[in-house]
């Protein structure tokens, strides 16, 4: 209410200077015939002024701005993975059946162009995962989320990511499975229906990982090369990746 009454304020307050001025005008120049002429033309320029300030301007700042919210929130996807993501890949590949299957589609180069990644995330949407929660080493996991877990609430606490919906559900995803993982005192000899039950959870998370790990790297091959290189090296899809430089 009292921003209401400002604008109002503010608006009387410059239609009075204009009358003001205008009458100003008149007592110096005695001439109403040229001030008519000249506030018929400003009025018949409003719309073009409004077409120029609100269309085109306005276009160009929310431009900028949502390019500056992108970097920002490109920023925090990267400390999500240089702190827990790669890492997280790497333990998911480990509950995955069919991983030799699909791992040639993942193998990411320094050759890579937009196309490339664009049929990556085409292959993920066709592919079925077999994920198998005994497979893997489900205290292992436990473990690294149960310890990543206050960082993983700090990422959800920063309204950056409410415009980056796919990210957020995958924080969700993860922060799930830590909770479903550290809410039993065991994680072995589960019945059959637990153990599926986890799978599931492993799954989704897993997939969604998968799918911002391919737009991050496909923002790096961009406007990080330096940093696109080392996730290239350290690919978890890679046989012996290491993040050693060698000679071809």
């Amino acid at each position: 209410m009292k921003e209401k009454k400002w604008q109002i304020s503010l608006g009387l307050a410059l239609i009075f200077t204009s009358v003001f001025l205008y009458f100003i005008h008149y007592l110096i120049f005695k001439d109403p015939h040229h001030i008519f002429i000249y506030l018929l033309g400003d009025i018949a320029f409003l719309p073009i002024e409004v077409l120029l300030v609100t269309l085109i301007l306005h276009e160009l700042l929310a431009y900028r701005e949502k390019q500056t919210l992108l970097n920002k929130m490109n920023m925090v996807i990267g400390a999500f993975f240089s702190e827990a993501g790669n890492e997280l890949l790497k333990k998911l590949i480990d509950f995955d059946e069919n991983f030799e299957k699909i791992r040639e589609k993942f193998l990411i180069s320094t050759s890579w162009k937009a196309k490339d990644f664009k049929k990556a995330k085409n292959n993920l949407q066709m592919i079925e995962f077999k994920i198998v929660a005994q497979r893997g080493n489900l205290n292992e996991l436990r473990d690294f989320l149960v310890k990543k877990r206050e960082f993983l609430l700090r990422l959800l606490e920063n309204p950056i990511l409410l415009e980056h919906e796919s990210f957020t559900n995958l924080l969700w995803a993860v922060f799930h499975l830590t909770e479903e993982l550290a809410a039993r005192p065991s994680l072995s000899n589960l019945p059959p229906s637990d153990y599926e039950h986890l799978s599931g959870d492993i799954q989704r998370a897993y997939a969604l990982l998968l799918s911002e790990w391919i737009g991050y790297t496909k923002h790096l091959s961009i406007s990080y090369p330096f940093l696109f290189s080392l996730v290239v090296r350290t690919n978890p899809f890679l046989p012996e990746a290491s993040p050693i430089v060698r000679t071809p």
